[in-house]
């Protein structure tokens, strides 16, 4: 057992709460132990006058994550798994995920207003939430918006848009469930891959059983099927590819967003299957529905 840990992590403010609540764990079953926080700006947070798929996507926002863990300055890193890239190197395994927070996308308005300014346009960060959104709020103008939380509330608080779509969890870790004017429901808009779930990544050659327990099984099992939907079709950073899985009793309902790219539409679809066939079920709705709607007409409707 190590006398001292050290966890790797944006310095945004929420990243660095979700690594203090990785550290608050360890720390709990293990008191003797002292465990620090190492930040870092990411590459991702740099730049942020572009979207994420003109600058090289998700990656950008562990790279140097990955590089102290490789270099020793650290021996794990906590991760939002919506925002870590697909694939992740042998040598850098994801250890566990995290029991899931609330996996619900949000509708916030600025402070003060409870109704929706039809004239601003909707500040959002992926092209998935920005094809729901059309379905949605068809008469609004849908803005890219880039930039840590608070960052966002600002621009949003000072009129540059009439409300801002975000992730729930990332409100409610932060304490900010109050700005919360409509939650959407996963049929409204399917979440991201992971979304709600904190990733725990490690060094293949390291031990670690400090985290014994940690992982939480439903998380694990709905976070890998999403993964795998995402990976087969080969979504990433700009990809608008969406999958969302619960576990039921000894089953996994999963339900995946698919992107025609010959015309724009999008799809949406479901499968059932063993909870412990996870990664399998992923691929095999990937394959049923890229199937199915690349041999449809471009004339299909979307649904």
């Amino acid at each position: 057992m190590k006398n001292k840990i050290i966890i790797g992590s944006r310095e945004s403010r929420l990243a660095v709460l979700q690594s203090e609540m990785v550290r608050d764990y360890i720390k709990a079953q293990h008191p003797e132990v002292d465990v620090e926080i190492l930040t870092m700006k990411t590459t991702g947070d740099k730049i942020l006058d572009r979207t994420l798929d003109k600058v090289g996507g998700k990656g950008l926002f562990v790279k140097e994550l990955d590089r102290a863990l490789l270099d020793g300055r650290s021996m794990l890193s906590v991760h939002s798994l919506k925002d870590m890239p697909m694939e992740v190197p042998e040598e850098l395994p994801l250890l566990a995920f995290s029991r899931r927070e609330d996996p619900r996308d949000v509708l916030v308005l600025p402070e003060g207003c409870d109704v929706l300014d039809s004239t601003k346009p909707l500040g959002c960060s992926s092209l998935r939430r920005t094809l729901q959104l059309r379905e949605l709020y068809p008469q609004m103008e849908v803005r890219s918006i880039r930039g840590n939380l608070q960052t966002r509330l600002r621009k949003l608080d000072a009129g540059e848009y009439s409300g801002l779509i975000l992730a729930a969890a990332g409100l409610k870790r932060l304490g900010l469930e109050h700005r919360i004017h409509r939650y959407f429901s996963e049929d409204e808009m399917l979440p991201a891959a992971g979304q709600g779930i904190l990733a725990v990544q490690g060094r293949a050659d390291l031990t670690y059983e400090y985290l014994a327990g940690y992982r939480d099984e439903a998380a694990w099992i709905a976070g890998t099927a999403e993964r795998a939907f995402v990976r087969y079709l080969d979504g990433g950073c700009s990809s608008p590819v969406a999958a969302f899985g619960v576990v039921e009793g000894e089953e996994l309902f999963l339900r995946g967003l698919y992107y025609r790219e010959s015309d724009g539409k999008y799809f949406k679809d479901s499968i059932r299957g063993p909870k412990t066939e996870a990664e399998q079920l992923g691929r095999q709705l990937a394959g049923q529905m890229k199937q199915k709607y690349e041999n449809e007409t471009a004339g299909g409707e979307s649904l």
